[in-house]
C-alpha cells in the first residue's frame, strides 16, 4: 500500500510538473541525478564510482549532443527508503534525464517503479542481483550481475583440485545468486558443494561461520561479500587459522577488491577469483585509466564498481549524441542499447534483449606486483552473457 501510496503521489507530481519529469528538448543542460552510498560500510563505492563518472566527464568534456551535462549527486547512505525518496526530488523538482549509481540490490529496487512511472532511464552501475534489469524496462545496467562472475570460478575450481566446496555468502539477492549460481556450475563439473552458509549483510560476524568452514574441511571456502567487507573476511579466515589448514579461498573478485586488497596483507596471496574487472588488465584503455583514477584521487587503485561507473557515463554520453540532446526516455533508452565499445574491462556491449552487459569474466589470482597486491589475470571467458537470463 504504501509503495502504491507514493507512485500516486509521483505521477500526481509529474502532472503538476508539466506531464513529464524530463527537460525539455529546448533546454540546454541534461541533469543526471547519481545516487550513491558515499557514508557508512559501503563508502567505497561510492568514493569508487563518483571517480570514475568525474574522470569520464574530464576526458569527455560536459557538453554532449549540444547540451551540458549537469551532475547532481546524492548520498543515500545504503538506507533504501532514502533512495527512494532522492529518486523522487531528483525527477520531480531537478527534472533529471537519467538516474544512475545505487550500490546495493534493495536501494536499486527501491527506484525501479520511480523509473517506470517517470520514464526516465535508470544506469545501475554497481548493484548486481540478476532480476533488477527485469523490474523495469527503463533499467539498463553497466556494471556486471553475479551469475556472470560466478561462471569462471565455478568452471576452474573443479579442473584444479578443488572438488569439495563450503559456499559463505551474504545473505540478500546477489549473495543468494552466487551461491546458486556457482552450486550450478560447479557441481554440473564434478564438484560438491558440502555446506550453504548465509551471513547477514547488516552488522555481520564472519568467525562462527568460518569455524563451521573449518569444522566440514572443504577443499575450498567460496565466498561471496559485498565490496567493502572482504577485509573483515579475509581477516577473520586467518585469525581463524583456515590458511594455515590448507583450505583455500576462492570466490568473486568482490572479497579481493583491489580499492581495498593492499590493506589485506599476506593471507590474501594465492587467492583465485573471477570477475569481469582487474586493475591489473593489461590493455592501453586500462593502463590509461588507473592512471587517470590515481592521479585525479590521490593515489586512489579502481576496482570494478568503479567501472560500472566510468562505462555507464559513455552509455548515457553515446545516446545524448545519438539523440543530438533529445532527452526524452525512450529515445535514450533506444540508443544505449546495443551499443559497443573497448572499456578498460575489455571489449563490451550492452545487450538490447536483456539490458546487461557482454564482457569478459577474468580468472584472477592475487599476486606481489612491485611491492603492491593485484589480482593478475591468468585466464578468462570471452563474450559472457548473463547466464541467469539464458533460456
Amino acid at each position: 500500500m504504501n509503495n502504491k501510496r507514493s507512485l500516486l503521489k509521483l505521477a500526481a507530481a509529474l502532472m503538476l510538473a508539466g506531464t513529464s519529469a524530463m527537460p525539455a528538448y529546448a533546454q540546454s543542460v541534461v541533469k543526471v541525478g547519481l545516487i550513491l552510498p558515499m557514508t557508512g560500510p559501503f563508502a567505497s563505492t561510492g568514493r569508487q564510482i563518483e571517480a570514475a563518472v568525474r574522470l569520464y566527464m574530464a576526458e569527455h568534456g560536459t557538453t554532449v549532443g549540444g547540451k551540458k551535462i549537469e551532475l547532481i549527486i546524492k548520498d543515500d547512505a545504503n538506507v533504501a527508503d532514502t533512495t527512494k525518496r532522492l529518486a523522487q526530488e531528483l525527477v520531480v523538482n531537478d527534472k533529471v534525464a537519467v538516474l544512475a549509481g545505487f550500490g546495493l540490490t534493495p536501494l536499486a529496487l527501491s527506484t525501479t517503479p520511480i523509473a517506470t512511472q517517470a520514464k526516465v532511464p535508470m544506469v545501475v552501475m554497481a548493484a548486481a542481483t540478476a532480476m533488477i534489469t527485469e523490474q523495469s524496462p527503463y533499467v539498463v545496467r553497466s556494471g556486471f550481475t553475479l551469475p556472470q562472475a560466478t561462471l569462471g570460478i565455478a568452471q576452474w575450481a573443479p579442473k584444479n583440485g578443488i572438488k569439495k566446496v563450503v559456499t559463505l555468502v551474504a545473505d540478500y539477492g546477489p549473495g543468494i545468486d552466487a551461491q546458486n549460481s556457482f552450486k550450478k556450475v560447479f557441481t554440473a563439473n564434478g564438484g560438491e558443494v558440502m555446506q550453504e552458509l548465509r551471513v547477514p549483510v547488516n552488522n555481520p560476524d564472519f568467525a562462527p561461520f568460518l569455524q563451521r568452514v573449518s569444522d566440514a574441511k572443504p577443499d575450498a571456502v567460496f565466498v561471496f561479500v559485498p565490496s567493502g567487507m572482504g577485509s573483515v573476511v579475509m581477516k577473520q579466515f586467518a585469525e581463524r587459522g583456515l590458511d594455515k589448514a590448507g583450505i583455500k579461498m576462492i570466490g568473486t573478485g568482490d572479497v579481493v577488491d583491489d580499492d581495498l586488497l593492499n590493506d589485506m596483507g599476506n593471507v590474501a596471496l594465492g587467492v583465485v577469483t573471477s570477475m569481469h574487472y582487474s586493475a591489473a588488465l593489461d590493455n592501453p584503455a586500462n593502463k590509461s585509466y588507473v592512471a587517470g583514477i590515481a592521479k585525479a584521487n590521490k593515489g586512489m587503485r579502481p576496482n570494478f564498481h568503479s567501472v560500472g561507473g566510468y562505462d555507464g557515463m559513455h552509455l548515457i554520453y553515446k545516446a545524448l549524441e545519438a539523440t543530438k540532446g533529445d532527452t526524452n526516455g525512450d529515445k535514450l533508452l533506444a540508443a544505449m542499447k546495443g551499443q559497443k565499445w573497448d572499456s578498460p574491462r575489455g571489449p563490451v556491449m550492452l545487450d538490447p534483449q536483456t539490458r546487461e552487459m557482454v564482457q569478459n569474466v577474468y580468472i584472477t589470482k592475487v599476486e606481489r606486483v612491485n611491492g603492491g597486491l593485484y589480482n593478475v589475470p591468468f585466464d578468462k571467458i570471452e563474450a559472457v552473457k548473463d547466464p541467469a537470463k539464458i533460456k
